[in-house]
């Protein structure tokens, strides 16, 4: 089965970078698999601390350029209120070029920050694209799918059951694949990639709804029993949502899955809260109007994120809570780290070598 090469996403942008970090998964799950741990869950926490490990750099330069922010923002609005209402040609240039004086004298770029953001977001929005689909990029998960996946593919009505939103409730993100002419035709490695892009977001309730429809009970039964022991973290399986998780522990009377599936969304909240609080935050004292309403939408959106992380986190499949939680934590590790280093920093001795350079 290693031959076969799931629905991976192909954008032109993100399609590549998914794939190399898919490279990375996989390596790190085989690994995680010889020392016999092959576990998603344990391979996303190794997988975030090495992706943002490898994102360091970039991090210190953008911290490094808010540091060197703050130091120059009341030069920047001393050349502003100087010019304040002077709209004439000479008047725009005079500025413009004492403003480039100003970064000039800093080291910095006017687009320092957003080139160390646009850089990094790409690499980001690509893992949520590895962690969605996990199977796409990980050769031992794709092939627990097997040969249910194949009995099923042959089994009439298997198609309509698992496109059909009411019994998988992910089916909806994959509807234009069910009507693909790849599937319609009978392509049957098509089919078979459509189907575990399913049944890997499957529930537990709806895996157990899918072996009382078809006569495949052995089959499926050993595939659910082999991603559940691949998606079991501290008793609880990545693959469900917390939301999923409370509700089938409060029917159960298991009160400490409860409190289990409550985890994921409370500590992603927490992680993400400690998060900001670390990162270097903008002086509120301001005579820039502009400035200040700024500072004010990025308190707001600061105070709203970690609910906002909550609310996701709980009806989200718990391996992206779970990776939500690594990556609050590594960024919180890094930015003591890169804060200690930058508070260290000599500006002033920065400054007189950027002078010299100039």
């Amino acid at each position: 089965m290693n031959a076969i090469l799931l629905t991976q996403y192909g954008g032109s942008i993100l399609g590549p970078i998914a794939k190399v970090l898919g490279w990375i998964m996989n390596g790190i799950f085989w690994v995680l698999d010889k020392i016999g741990i092959p576990n998603i869950g344990l391979a996303i926490i190794i997988f975030t601390i090495v992706i943002y490990l490898l994102l360091m750099p970039f991090t210190i330069k953008q911290q490094k350029f808010s540091k060197l922010s703050a130091k120059m923002n009341p030069e920047l609005q001393a050349i502003q209120k100087r010019y304040e209402g002077k709209k004439d040609n000479d008047s725009m240039m005079a500025m413009q070029q004492e403003t480039k004086a100003v970064y000039a004298k800093y080291g910095v770029s006017p687009t320092g920050s957003c080139v160390q953001m646009l850089i990094q977001m790409p690499i980001l929005f690509a893992l949520y694209r590895v962690f969605m689909n996990v199977p796409a990029y990980v050769n031992q998960v794709k092939e627990a799918f097997f040969p249910m996946v194949e009995k099923l593919a042959n089994t009439a009505g298997s198609a309509e059951f698992l496109s059909n939103s009411e019994n998988f409730s992910n089916a909806a993100m994959y509807a234009k694949q069910f009507t693909n002419e790849a599937f319609t035709s009978g392509n049957a490695e098509y089919i078979q990639n459509t189907f575990i892009d399913v049944l890997y977001k499957a529930s537990t309730s709806e895996w157990k709804n899918l072996a009382d429809h078809f006569p495949l009970a052995t089959e499926i039964t050993d595939t659910m029993q082999k991603m559940e022991h691949y998606n079991n973290f501290l008793g609880l399986n990545m693959g469900n949502s917390p939301s999923y998780t409370v509700h089938e522990a409060i029917a159960a009377g298991a009160w400490l899955m409860v409190v289990a599936g409550l985890a994921i969304p409370v500590l992603s909240a927490l992680t993400q809260w400690l998060n900001v609080k670390l990162m270097p935050q903008a002086s509120a004292a301001s005579s820039n109007n502009d400035n200040s309403s700024m500072a004010a939408s990025m308190k707001m959106m600061n105070n709203v994120m970690p609910i906002m992380s909550a609310v996701f986190c709980y009806t989200l499949p718990s391996g992206m809570g779970l990776y939500w939680i690594a990556g609050s934590v590594v960024r919180s590790v890094q930015q003591v780290l890169i804060n200690k280093h930058i508070d260290k920093m000599d500006i002033d001795a920065q400054i007189k070598k950027n002078l010299e350079k100039r």
